[in-house]
């Protein structure tokens, strides 16, 4: 975003003409106020004060974020770790953290987990003037203000995305970036998605269960199957290992990336379902014939073993060992934000989609095999059925009564109230409060009922 006209007055009052003095001008018109030229530094404990003037020449990310948001939180500590390879590194970049919590006691909490630099938090003029200029609407918020005036305002998906390759954060830069997507996303195979030079191989529990294992050491070389001992006990024989499946045997299948975590509570919710939906696709996969097949890798975002053996205990399909270094590079290359996340892998070895999550929301097993024509397919198989459904009712988990919309008539992009998860296209809504759901999850009641309903 361009200087106003009074930033613009301000920069040639300070700098008296000289270009070499203009980068240091706009961040003090941006950061200082009458009272105060400096931020405060999160490197010492008695609240070292750094100059605004020695951010001269630099690339400066203003970070709008809080502590009490868990978005801002996970992302905290990504950028920390790009932070502290750029500084290490000897990289002319710096942060300024620009907070909205809610007190001081929080601010500073918060402050501490932080390398960079802070506008100080009794300064309330300055953080709403940033607000305002760069019209910030949610945290986390990362913008990058260049020496050259340029700004760039996605931050924080450039630092998923690119982590540390993203600087120096210039147009020409991310464009290179872009480049190499592109070219990797057209070679992309499975096999170089999920193999690295000492493994290649996936975790495959299921048919261990069908396995007879005996403890005896001389009998476990006469096992037909390579054992990774879990920790875990296994459900069927009572000792816990897993076998090793190659990659390879997946090629020329659908496969499902299932980034998930036992910690993550929606994870938690979405797995079961998930797991319900992967049976019936592989059933009727088997009843069709043709040798068409459907399978999923849970890569995990588990923050231990146990945590990781525990959970993937619950699930029917195969898995990156824990702690493979190649699972950050999944995350990245499919810029995956948040979790539950599942991405669709077509039998060439393609992407599909990223949406997979939303598409077994919307559309359970008949989501299968994912693509743009079956999607469009069942949009139209949707679009008739919403021409049977009541043009409003009452739900049994809301007091008001709900209007069916589309994204054509207030409807869109939106979390059902009663099963938690996304949906888009129709939807039953109260138009005064906003409340959702699928009309699938719609529990139709009389109006005295939905009356007696205590919660909105």
């Amino acid at each position: 975003m361009d200087l106003d006209d009074n930033s613009r007055n301000l920069v040639q009052a300070l700098t008296n003409g000289d270009p070499e003095k203009i980068s240091t001008s706009r961040f003090s018109s941006l950061l200082a106020s009458k009272d105060r030229d400096y931020l405060l530094s999160s490197t010492t404990q008695d609240d070292q004060q750094v100059k605004i003037s020695d951010l001269e020449g630099k690339a400066i990310g203003l970070y709008f974020s809080a502590n009490w948001y868990p978005p801002c939180r996970n992302f905290n500590k990504v950028l920390i770790g790009v932070y502290e390879q750029l500084k290490s590194n000897g990289s002319n970049f710096e942060i300024v953290f620009v907070s909205s919590d809610e007190d001081l006691s929080a601010f500073n909490s918060y402050r501490e987990s932080m390398p960079w630099l802070s506008i100080p938090f009794s300064d309330l003029e300055t953080k709403k003037a940033l607000n305002r200029k760069f019209e910030v609407e949610g945290i986390p918020y990362l913008i990058i203000l260049q020496p050259d005036g340029s700004t760039l305002h996605d931050g924080v998906e450039l630092i998923y995305r690119y982590g540390i390759e993203a600087f120096p954060f210039t147009e020409e830069k991310l464009e290179e970036l872009r480049r190499e997507e592109r070219m990797k996303h057209e070679s992309q195979t499975l096999t170089n998605l999920l193999i690295n030079p000492g493994r290649d191989y996936l975790l495959d529990q299921t048919m261990t269960r069908k396995v007879c294992y005996l403890s005896s050491p001389a009998c476990r070389s006469f096992c037909p199957f390579t054992l990774t001992f879990a920790r875990y006990p296994h459900p069927t024989i009572g000792f816990p290992f897993t076998s090793e499946v190659p990659v390879d045997s997946l090629i020329g299948k659908t496969v499902g990336l299932y980034f998930s975590a036992q910690w993550c509570f929606p994870c938690a919710k979405f797995t079961p379902k998930l797991i319900s939906i992967y049976h019936k696709i592989k059933q009727s996969l088997e009843g069709k014939g043709g040798g068409e097949d459907f399978e999923i890798v849970f890569v995990s975002n588990d923050r231990d073993q146990s945590s990781f053996d525990s959970y993937y205990g619950t699930m029917p399909w195969l898995a990156l060992p824990f702690g493979e270094p190649i699972i950050r590079t999944l995350a990245k290359y499919f810029d995956v934000q948040g979790i539950p996340c599942l991405i669709i892998i077509d039998p060439d070895g393609k992407t599909v989609t990223k949406q997979g999550r939303n598409l077994i929301n919307l559309y359970q097993e008949n989501a299968y095999p994912f693509t743009c024509a079956k999607l469009e397919l069942l949009e139209k198989e949707m679009e008739e059925e919403a021409k049977r459904l009541p043009r409003s009712n009452y739900h049994a988990g809301h007091r008001h009564e709900l209007t069916l919309v589309s994204e054509g008539n207030g409807g869109g992009p939106f979390i059902c109230c009663d099963c938690d998860e996304q949906g888009s296209g129709w939807a039953y809504q109260c138009l005064g409060c906003g409340y959702e759901v699928h009309p699938r999850c719609m529990r139709a009641v009389d109006p005295a009922t939905a009356a007696s309903v205590q919660h909105t």
